[in-house]
């Protein structure tokens, strides 16, 4: 396979599959790879009816190591796929998770978190043996120590209402209408997952036009996800029935418009503009005052420095003189006059970046 197959369910086995694409092409992977529950007998609720769980063959392995080695073979592929600033998604439960972390140290990848998704509404445990499984795990990691990884922290925290985004995410397991059926209405996949998990994994830790993979994409959550939010996907699924269902989900997802994609960014993230650029291109003149909160007076020069009482230098040099203080933000300290209001210099700076963008 020479050119990327984006936006395309490829049948096949993840790990041949992963190997014939081009090398550093991935900018993130999210991976819900079988879970080996190791489920020996059927499940039954208190009124004896049989509980759905997963005891596909896909699920199935003869023993640890093997299940060790499908993961040291899967994770080795994805990681040759990663650009060097990518990075890796993967959950699990307690039954494969702490396999699946040893093997990404093992071959190098970097761990930068692990979250716990705690579901709202979880399935009880019936037998009454043990705690109610009410939470998996996912464990993000970049490709190396050194990874350059993408992490929008700002859109996470307004995603939070202004709260820093933790790592224990409440979400609802998927039902209801988002969960999908198949021809007999019985649940499509068994481990289907909620589209508002993707969504803030995709918002947080990828950008618009990204590209996205997902080796064990199932119906496709990953997919929808990813193409409503504006990146591309690459989904790998050898089980037919839940292709055909992935491709039918997605024909009918619509990519939100240029617009709405943006989120919110850092300040360290914008583009740098230095404040005599203000004074090269007209929007501040040379020998116009600016004035501070408490009503500090400096005089702009045509290099872009200020000049005030015995000092000279920069907005941020000036300003913090005159506080007396270590260091001084000019951009938000100082003002200027028009039509007889005080305007801070930063709506102009702001300007010249919104430039930048269009």
């Amino acid at each position: 396979m020479d050119a990327l197959p984006l936006n395309k369910v490829i049948a096949g086995d993840c790990i041949e599959v992963m190997n014939g694409l081009p090398e550093g092409s991935v900018d993130l992977i999210f991976a819900d790879p079988p879970y080996n529950l190791q489920l020996k007998n059927q499940l039954h609720r208190p009124d004896n009816s049989r509980v759905d769980a997963v005891d596909d063959h896909w699920d199935q392995f003869s023993s640890f190591a093997a299940y060790d080695a499908f993961t040291r073979d899967w994770l080795a592929a994805a990681k040759r796929l990663l650009k060097p600033d990518g990075a890796l998604w993967v959950i699990g439960s307690y039954h494969n998770v702490f396999r699946l972390g040893a093997e990404l140290q093992n071959q190098g990848f970097w761990i930068l978190n692990d979250v716990v998704w705690r579901k709202s509404n979880p399935m009880p445990n019936f037998r009454g043996k043990r705690f109610t499984n009410a939470h998996e795990t996912l464990i993000w990691a970049s490709r190396g120590e050194g990874s350059k990884y993408t992490f929008n922290y700002e859109a996470l925290k307004a995603l939070n209402e202004g709260i820093q985004m933790r790592s224990d995410w409440v979400i609802p397991i998927c039902n209801g209408h988002e969960r999908l059926k198949d021809d007999n209405g019985d649940k499509a996949h068994p481990t289907q997952k909620p589209e508002a998990l993707l969504h803030r994994v995709l918002v947080g830790t990828t950008n618009p036009g990204d590209v996205v993979l997902d080796p064990f994409f199932g119906t496709g959550t990953t997919g929808a996800v990813a193409k409503a939010l504006g990146r591309d996907f690459i989904g790998i699924e050898r089980e037919e029935a839940y292709r055909k269902v992935a491709e039918k989900r997605l024909s009918k997802v619509r990519r939100f418009d240029r617009e709405s994609l943006s989120v919110s960014t850092s300040k360290r993230q914008e583009p740098r503009v230095p404040f005599g650029q203000l004074v090269e291109r007209g929007l501040l003149a040379p020998g116009e005052m600016l004035s501070s909160p408490r009503g500090k007076i400096a005089k702009i020069r045509a290099d872009g420095t200020l000049v005030a009482e015995n000092v000279k230098g920069s907005i941020h040099q000036v300003g913090a003189a005159l506080e007396g203080a270590p260091s001084c933000n000019g951009w938000t300290y100082w003002s200027f006059k028009r039509e007889g209001k005080s305007v801070p210099i930063d709506v102009l700076r702001q300007q010249i970046r919104s430039e930048m963008h269009d």
